[in-house]
């Protein structure tokens, strides 16, 4: 029986299948990109992303406070700053 079949040894079954599962690999990774770029084109201009389309940076960074949210002073602030300027001196030369 083992003489009228086809028989293949273990190294170059694996070799085979590593073959196509590398060339599978390739082929999806090249579709996942496509994919992932026309979505990145369709929510360029939106506020609200999808999650992989967001900048991932770290997570530090994603909870920082926005330039325009640190720059904002409170309303007891303002009425401080309002009411004790900066003074201003008049140094002689």
């Amino acid at each position: 029986m083992v003489g009228s079949q086809h028989v293949l040894t273990a190294g170059s079954v694996s070799l085979s299948s590593k073959a196509v599962r590398k060339s599978i690999a390739r082929v999806m990774t090249v579709v996942n990109q496509n994919k992932k770029s026309t979505v990145r084109e369709l929510y360029k201009d939106k506020i609200h992303k999808p999650l992989d389309i967001r900048a991932k940076k770290t997570r530090a960074l994603r909870r920082k406070l926005t330039p325009e949210e640190a720059g904002k002073k409170t309303v007891k602030m303002m009425r401080k700053a309002r009411h004790f300027p900066q003074r201003k001196y008049a140094v002689k030369a």
